[in-house]
């Protein structure tokens, strides 16, 4: 089977679109199938990252200063500037290499395109997979997975084609082996060691506007254990890498600064409080029990942030500039049990067996084709 991705990253857009893609395409190699990435050069772009997973990207040149607004936005969608071009000029580059590869599937993971694009794109033979976080913008999709807490597959009613499988709910969120491998470890030692010891930090990719030293500034005044080990985590391209390196310094408690860790499942699965984002790594945390203080880095992210806090899985801060509550919310979560609650709560909303029950769906629909 060959399975094309049309994905991007970028300052704004973040890393976590083409993460989860990488988690699928991997999944999909391991059962014999071949994988391309289709990927504009924006600023913070992950081509080399996908080579050096062993995938063959076609990049398309940046245009503009891909995740800012350009002249050429789309009105009808709320993400069009992502594209850093216009859908029509994505999907002429797109559909000659489309023509030329002739996947069986497509697997498109942008808010930027819609159904106009995949009409445009996707060959007579070729099945599409969307996968998306809004339902707000039609598509002509075979497959839809939508992995956000509360979501149904009804909110994406008069958006698909009535034949069209959606994949609904944080069971069926993309995440790579190793969480699943580790999750009863990680929850059977939450359930012997309750108290706060380890703490990780990881607010995306990028963290374009610096949510991680605004964080590490306010930890200053919190009241924590003297032998608090913390751990944050940032990616390669992350602007204000130094400046969260020199922050982390300045603690009175053990606290690393990692880049491109290639073992985040064991660093979740060894923390007993994280502070991240409201993303896709919700769900990872989620998968090994890893209670979780929230920010809010993008207009999207809010309707997760509020579904886990409901469920009891997290505690949402808001965003980074609203960290007043971060001292009261890290002394109360030191109260007996809180940790081991929240621990339960967040277990029982993903096992990690998403990834495997969607690459079943793709060979079934394949089958069938």
């Amino acid at each position: 089977m060959l399975v094309v991705f049309r994905a991007d990253a970028s300052l704004e857009i973040g890393t976590g679109h083409i993460m989860r893609c990488l988690t699928l395409a991997e999944a999909l190699t391991a059962q014999d199938a071949a994988c391309h990435f289709l990927c504009r050069e924006h600023v913070g772009h992950l081509c080399d990252a996908i080579e050096a997973r062993g995938f063959t990207v076609h990049r398309l040149p940046r245009m503009s200063q891909g995740g800012s607004a350009t002249d050429t936005d789309d009105a009808s969608l709320d993400h069009a500037h992502w594209l850093g071009t216009t859908w029509e000029q994505d999907a002429e580059a797109c559909g000659r290499l489309m023509a030329q590869l002739a996947p069986d599937w497509l697997v498109v993971d942008h808010y930027a395109l819609d159904s106009r694009w995949e009409s445009t794109v996707l060959p007579k033979q070729t099945r599409l997979l969307v996968i998306d976080d809004l339902a707000d913008r039609p598509h002509r999709a075979d497959l839809l997975l939508d992995q956000n807490l509360g979501r149904a597959a009804e909110d994406y009613a008069g958006l698909l084609p009535a034949e069209c499988r959606v994949m609904a709910g944080p069971r069926f969120a993309l995440l790579r082996p190793e969480f699943e491998a580790l999750r009863e470890r990680s929850l059977a030692r939450r359930r012997r060691q309750p108290g706060l010891k380890r703490l990780l930090i990881t607010l995306g990719g990028v963290d374009k506007d610096n949510a991680t030293g605004q964080v590490l500034d306010t930890l200053k005044a919190c009241d924590l254990p003297d032998d608090l080990g913390i751990t944050v985590v940032m990616g390669a391209t992350a602007p204000w890498l130094d400046d969260v390196e020199a922050s982390a310094s300045r603690l009175p408690w053990t606290t690393e600064v990692v880049v491109n860790i290639s073992d985040m499942a064991r660093r979740m699965a060894e923390a007993d409080l994280a502070i991240g984002a409201a993303g896709s790594t919700s769900w990872e945390r989620c998968c090994l029990g890893l209670p979780t203080l929230m920010l809010v880095l993008a207009e999207n992210q809010r309707a997760i942030a509020r579904a886990l806090d409901k469920a009891g899985a997290a505690r949402c801060l808001g965003v980074p500039s609203e960290l007043d509550d971060l001292p009261r919310h890290l002394a109360t979560l030191q109260a007996p049990d809180t940790l081991q609650v929240m621990s339960r709560a967040a277990a029982l909303l993903s096992a990690g067996e998403g990834v495997n029950t969607l690459c079943h769906a793709m060979y079934q629909e394949d089958a069938l084709a």
